[in-house]
Formats: structure tokens, sequence, C-alpha cells
């Protein structure tokens, strides 16, 4: 590279890295990847063990590793980072044995990182001090080149460096639940990313940015439409606008996936009829598909909501989910592609309890769906609560690919503006023990397909991710971002150990502010679950837009749309009898797991009332009455909220006043909300407890009909 290309290029990185430096203040672009320049005590250090990279640009995956290191390392270290042909000391090479000759000659153990994975070593090339970042495909490589960065990010001593890392899930995707319009369900960070009116022409950078957050996580996924899903999206105008999207997120390793309308051979084929059976309608498909591939000839494949809140689906027809999702995979087949078949259904008929549906209405087809069929199951058996159990479903179909469904965005736990790390409630499910092989069955192995030798395995996010500045709406809303993809990679993580990696990237690496900024974010969930739902309540939110406290919502189309159906609130006292007494969901767990759930004295507080109607009198392992106990953690949850505001006072010192100030304003707002829906619930249920509020505790500020009067109609993700 000659003289002056070094000094452009020089000139730019360090006028980048300064553009985007405190100075000039931050507004969350750059999420996690913002490369700050190392503190004191690591940087000479640093500077005198990387010196150089060797360039390896042999492909448009490693080309945007070779930026991604040149970015990375110019802005930690503080200076340009040369480009050479040949090591020296302090070297960075990368790439793969057939890449690079250096790579070639050492022995690396690269056969036990697979095609994905990597390793990073620390060696000597040529007998001189180098780092080593290699895999046996280019992907690999930029997997790599992230965890290095992420490792120099985080201030680790890398002089010894010896890591091989590898994913345990294959398919690592990302759900937008974003529609033609620009419209996102269930979003509260802005309009869609994808601008599909500019779109195939105008690619706006941010799609790069967003393959780079992606990749930095190893998310190899990302289905670009609503799962309710409008058939113009398979249509040829779309396909090319998606084409485009594909072609700018093909070198950072993400498939493009598009969720497929089951009536679409109705509505834009112009068949009579969408019976997975009919010969006509599986013809249409294949030719559509056939067509979607010569767009996109690494499409991923499909995601489909059948027959579950009104949308088309074989059930219509007679037929059954996996005679729907059969037709669908025959079709991608040949391509290599896969069909994601959500499990979140019920039927028009109102069910004896909705909990049990998806297990009635899968468990019977085990086993007879092709093999390039995930099944796509949510983390609980409602809808994305602030706690439930695991589903059951988990337990149940060893013959069938099981994938996890997780909701990123926080439809019911306060969208973007409470602070809430998605973290320990990702971990608690996938920690959870199903029992179906005998103890430490965990919902982990189940999807890792390390249980059941599971050929195909996958996570997926339902993404929180707009056209907000700092993409997710909140600052801390990036953390359920970046937890979900290293939970993708390895759903045994610590989510503590990922909270504190997270926060020493996104805001400081001072011991001081990393552990009490990751106390607070461990504890956020357990707060919203104590002054939104406590003791196993759920679905309480107001109807439609699910903003805010709702428990006296009833009537309308269906009771299962309601609160009262899931809380039965009487005089004699709370919550929903799925023991045998009841409508027994319990027995669709294995033996021992329903043994805890069933039994009132075993049952974990934490899923009281999910499981049982309890008498308002009933003695708690607190030694409070359920109703104290009720109004205990309703304000608990409050107070909770309160110390996390003064802990973030306190950090003012370590935050930059842009993103400080934001992070506070949220939590004040959080506070307001928390005890808006502490005094909203107490002051409903205390209509049928008819006791007292507890000595000691605050009666609701307002009354009854107060709460109930307010209205949202235009609460943002309103459905």
């Amino acid at each position: 590279m000659c003289y002056a290309n070094r000094l452009f290029r020089r000139i730019v990185l360090l006028c980048c890295a300064l553009l985007a430096g405190p100075a000039f203040g931050e507004d969350g672009y750059e999420l996690w990847l913002r490369y700050r320049q190392a503190s004191p005590n690591v940087l000479q250090q640093y500077r005198s063990a990387v010196t150089h990279i060797v360039t390896n640009a042999a492909s448009p995956t490693l080309a945007a590793a070779q930026r991604e290191l040149e970015r990375g390392l110019t802005g930690i270290l503080g200076i340009d980072i040369p480009l050479r042909e040949a090591p020296a000391a302090g070297a960075v090479v990368f790439g793969t044995p057939e890449s690079s000759a250096i790579i070639a000659a050492l022995e690396l153990p690269l056969q036990e990182v697979g095609q994905e994975g990597y390793v990073l070593r620390s060696v000597a090339v040529h007998g001189r001090p180098a780092h080593v970042i290699a895999a046996n495909s280019d992907i690999g490589v930029l997997y790599g080149v992230f965890h290095f960065l992420r490792l120099l990010q985080t201030e680790h001593s890398f002089e010894a460096l010896d890591v091989a890392s590898a994913p345990r899930i294959q398919i690592r995707i990302l759900n937008h639940w974003d529609n033609l319009d620009r419209t996102v369900e269930r979003g509260y960070a802005g309009q869609s990313l994808w601008d599909w009116h500019k779109l195939p022409d105008y690619l706006d950078p941010r799609y790069t940015d967003y393959a780079r957050a992606n990749a930095s996580l190893g998310i190899n996924g990302t289905v670009l439409t609503n799962v309710n899903a409008n058939a113009i999206a398979l249509t040829p105008m779309y396909l090319e606008k998606a084409a485009a999207l594909a072609d700018v997120f093909r070198p950072y390793g993400i498939r493009v996936y598009l969720t497929a309308r089951f009536s679409a051979p109705i509505e834009i084929g112009g068949l009579d009829t969408a019976d997975p059976l009919d010969p006509e309608v599986r013809r249409w498909w294949k030719q559509k598909t056939e067509e979607i591939y010569r767009y996109i000839p690494d499409f991923g494949g499909y995601l489909v909501k059948a027959n579950s809140e009104g949308q088309p689906g074989p059930q219509d027809y007679g037929r059954s989910h996996a005679d729907g999702a059969n037709m669908l995979a025959e079709a991608v087949a040949p391509y290599g592609g896969i069909v994601m078949w959500r499990a979140f259904v019920y039927s028009d008929e109102e069910p004896e309890d909705r909990a049990k549906q998806a297990y009635n209405e899968f468990v019977p087809y085990d086993g007879k769906f092709h093999e390039n069929v995930l099944v796509q199951v949510k983390n609980g058996p409602i809808d994305f609560q602030p706690r439930e159990p695991f589903h059951p479903l988990f337990g149940a179909m060893p013959k069938t690919p099981l994938m996890m469904e997780f909701q990123i965005t926080k439809e019911y736990l306060g969208f973007a503006t409470h602070l809430v790390y998605l973290g320990p409630l990702f971990e608690e499910v996938l920690d959870a023990d199903t029992y179906v092989k005998g103890k430490g069955s965990t919902v982990a192995k189940v999807i890792d397909g390390s249980l059941h030798g599971y050929a195909r395995t996958g996570m997926a996010g339902v993404a929180n991710i707009g056209t907000d500045r700092n993409w997710t709406g909140s600052h801390f809303d990036q953390a359920n971002w970046y937890v979900f993809g290293r939970l993708a990679w390895d759903p045994y993580a610590s989510t503590r150990d990922i909270a504190a990696e997270w926060a020493r990237m996104t805001f400081s690496n001072d011991e001081r502010f990393v552990a009490t900024v990751v106390d607070m974010m461990m504890k956020s969930r357990e707060a919203v679950v104590d002054y939104m739902t406590p003791l196993g309540l759920h679905h309480l939110m107001a109807r439609g837009h699910h903003y805010g406290p709702g428990p006296w919502v009833e009537g309308g189309p269906r009771a299962d749309w309601t609160s009262v159906y899931y809380h039965r609130a009487t005089k004699e006292g709370i919550g929903f009898d799925r023991t045998a007494t009841g409508s027994n969901a319990v027995a669709q767990y294995a033996p021992e797991v329903a043994k805890i759930f069933g039994n009132l004295k075993r049952v974990p507080d934490e899923y009281l009332l999910w499981f049982h109607h309890v008498p308002w009198d009933y003695k708690m392992k607190s030694g409070r009455t359920l109703w104290d106990e009720l109004v205990h953690a309703y304000t608990r949850g409050v107070e909770t909220v309160k110390e996390m505001r003064r802990t973030w006072d306190g950090l003012k010192d370590f935050v930059d006043a842009e993103r400080h100030a934001q992070v506070a304003a949220f939590l004040a707002i959080q506070e307001k909300e928390a005890k808006w829906w502490r005094d909203a619930c107490i002051a409903y249920f205390q209509t049928f407890s008819g006791r007292p509020i507890p000595e000691g505790y605050d009666p609701p500020e307002h009354s009854l009909e107060y709460y109930k009067s307010l209205e949202f109609p235009y609460a943002p993700g309103h459905h």
C-alpha cells in the first residue's frame, strides 16, 4: 500500500474515532462496538503486544474482518495499526488454513470448532510473538475477530491467548415483527429499519452496522417480516428488495428468512384454496420457493405462524400442523432451507386452559414433521409474561427439533422505558429441568440437541430494533439484544458475566461502575415481576397495547384475551387452578415436575398462583397471609426501582452526560409506572380480598375507578 493511501486511511480512521468520542457526546448508535481507547494501566501493554495486522482480505467476509480489526485496534490503541503482508513481532494474523499459509503451518485444534467456531492463540511466527485468529471458514474468522476485540475492549490480558469457541446452537436468529408500512408490531424503538420504499436502490449504511452488530454476537439469521405475515412480501417487487438486504448481510454470515402467509396461494397466486394437500397448492409453493432462491441463493427458509390469533393455516382445511409444515419443507429442501413452524397457537374455539393448547396440538405429531422442520416454541406456555414456568413442550417432543423463541422486545415488561435486563429470565428458562430423561434434562440440553440428538437446533429472539438512534429505544435495552446473541452461541453462559461484559464495552471498564451496574441489572427483572405480576400472576396488562395494568379487563370476543380469565380472583381467593382438580395442565409436565408444581406445599412462591387457586388468608412461607404477601411483593418492586434510580444517579462520573440523562429520565418514568402498577392492582384485588392494607404499607394513591378510567389509544406497538 503506497504512503499516500496509508496516510489517507489513517486520517479517516482517526477522524472517525475522534468524532465518535465522548467530547462530542454519545447517543448509543455504536452499541457495544465503541472501541474507545484502553485505560492507561493496560494501554502500553496492548501497544507493545499488537503492532500490525497481516492483511488477508481474500473474500468479502475476510475483508469485513480486516476492516473490523483496523477499526477496533485503531480505536482501542489510539494509534494507527499498519497492514503488512509479512509478520513481525506483535502481528495479528487472521484467516483459514486455505487463505493463510501461516495458519496452515500451525498445529491448531481447528477440528474441534466446526465450521463457525474459531481459535485464538498467542504463538511464535518466524520466531516472533504473534496473535492468531484462525477458523475453518471465513465467517468463523470474523467471529474470532470480534472475540479478539472483545477481549481488548474489556481489558483482558492476552499475553498467553488460548481460546477455542464454537456455537452450541446452529440457527441463531432474530425475528423482526416488521410490517411493509414500516410499523413494528410490539416495537418500541421507532420505525422498521427496512426502508422498503427506497430499497433496493438505496442501501442505508445502518444495514451494514446492523450486520456488524449481529455478527459480533454470532447471530447468523434474520427474519425480515412480521409473523402476522403479508403475502405481498413474497412478490417479485419485494423479493428484489429482500435480495438487496441479503447482499449486505452475506459477508457477515447472516442469512435472510421470510414469513410465509399460509393463504398466499389464494392472495397472490390466484388459486381458490391453500389446502396443503392440494397438488396445485403444493406446486405453487415449490414454484414460489424456486423463484425466491433465484433472487436470494442462500435464502434460509420460512417462518410460519398458522392457525393462531386469526392467522390462516392448515386447520382451515382439516389438516394438521405437520401437513402444513411438511408442504413448505418439501419446497425448500432441495436448496438446504428450513421451515420454522411456530407453536404459539390457539384455535378459534375457547379453550379450557390456553396454557395447554400448544401441547395438545403438537405432541400427537411428534416425529411426523420432515427433518428440515423446527417447531419454534415460546419460553412459556402463555405469552412472554414477566415470569412463566418453562413450556411443557420442551419435555414432550423428543423426535422433533424444538427451537427456543425468546422475546427481546419488552411487550409485557414496560416497553423501552423500563430498565429490565432479560438475562435472568432467559437463564431461568434454559436452566429449568424438564426431567424428560431424568434429572438434569434441562431446556438448554433440549434446544442444543444434546438431549435428544436433534440434527438441527435453533434459538430465535423477537427483535427490539428500530430506527431510533440508539437502535433499541433505550440504552439498557441494547443489553437484551446482546445477551440473547451470546446465549444463542452458548446457552450455558452466565448472564451475570454477560452483563458485565456488555457494561464494560458499552460504558466503562472501571470496576466500581461495573460491579454496581451489574448488580442493578441482575435485580431489575425480579423488580418488574414484583410490581407487575408477583407470585405467579400473569396476563394482567391492558387490552390490545399491553401498556399499564388492566387486571379488571373482561368481556370481548374471547375469554382468554382477558385478565380475569387468568387471575380468577373471587372473595374466596385468587389464582388459576391447573392441578388435577382444575385444568390439570400440570399433567403436561414430567411426573417429577408435576409433583412440585401441583403440590401447594412444594410449588415455589413464584409459580403459586400460576398453578393454584389460593385463599386470601393462606399462610405463606414468609409467615404472611397471601394478601399481605401480595401487597409486600408489589411494594418491594417499587422500592427496588427507587433503589435503581439512586444507584444510577451515583454513577454520573462514569457515563457521558447524554446517555446518563436519558437513562435517568427513563428510570423516573419506571418508578412512576411501577407505583401505578402497584396501586392499581392492589386497589382492584382488595375488592375481592376485603382485607385492609397491612400496617406499614401505603394505600393506593387513587381510587380504583380512577385507574380503570385511564385509556391509551395510541400507545406504541398497539396491535
